[in-house]
């Protein structure tokens, strides 16, 4: 494994770890806390751009925010009491409780229309698509499945695709476009396709579907700007049931193990 990744606010800036706890919903900390809309509808920067500019920093008693033009605030952990509310995640209902008004009038601010902040107290609440889980498979705030992984070899392919293209002036994409939280190398590109189980140090995963990718990834996570790849170049290259692919989605087999960057990556079936 060449990168570990989290991302604590759902759709905000991640940061790379050394080493992290794998839990039955994905990396401790991961997806914890996500913006809806008053409507309970989930936030996200697919249209709301700059919130990939918002920097999480979470601590043991809550979240540090940080945004270009805007006052750094600090958010209390919220307690279950403050009451739920509920939430979409795609096509899939969950709660949250509010973390309070200060946090939703700054993230309202950042993004220029109102929203909620929302922190998963409880994430064993919610089931990955069923077609694709066991019944006690859980995930986060997370759009589909616990975590994501990526292949640098993938990535070099994508990009050489690129660059033959007609947007050669966008590449080459970094793997930050995509948001995995495992980030592996030393296999062909595209291998992950075929891959079923594998096992990253002491922690197993089943690979439970491919990741359809959608326009959150022509969003440059530095800049907020956006563009037309590297959706218009996957819809060339990897492009079957009407939807485009990069990554693949894991589900624990061993939640409670920790894995750090450099552990080994052993595919057990494929």
């Amino acid at each position: 494994m060449t990168a570990l990744r989290r991302y604590p606010v759902k759709s905000c800036r991640g940061h790379d770890v050394d080493r992290a706890r794998v839990e039955r919903a994905g990396l401790d900390g991961d997806r914890r806390w996500m913006l809806a809309h008053p409507d309970g509808s989930m936030a996200t920067a697919r249209t709301l751009h700059g919130l990939v500019l918002v920097v999480p920093v979470p601590g043991p008693d809550g979240l540090s925010l940080s945004a270009p033009g805007m006052e750094p605030i600090h958010v209390p952990l919220p307690h279950p009491s403050g009451g739920l509310m509920d939430v979409r995640v795609h096509a899939w209902d969950t709660a949250g409780v509010r973390a309070g008004v200060e946090a939703d009038e700054w993230f309202s601010q950042v993004a220029g229309t109102p929203l909620r902040l929302l922190y998963l107290e409880d994430p064993g609440r919610r089931r990955p698509n069923p077609e694709y889980s066991e019944p006690d498979d859980r995930v986060s705030f997370a759009d589909g499945f616990p975590l994501l992984l990526t292949t640098e070899e993938s990535l070099a392919a994508l990009n050489a695709h690129i660059a033959d293209g007609r947007n050669a002036h966008e590449g080459p994409m970094p793997m930050t476009r995509f948001r995995p939280n495992v980030v592996v190398s030393g296999f062909p590109a595209w291998a992950e396709d075929g891959w079923q189980r594998i096992r990253i140090g002491d922690a197993g995963f089943r690979v439970a579907r491919g990741c359809a990718r959608c326009v959150l990834t022509t969003v440059d996570p530095d800049t907020s700007a956006t563009g037309r790849e590297p959706l218009a170049t996957l819809a060339r290259h990897r492009r079957w049931d009407q939807k485009v692919w990069f990554g693949q989605n894991l589900i624990p087999d061993d939640p409670g193990v920790t894995i750090g960057v450099d552990d080994p990556v052993e595919v057990v079936d494929a």
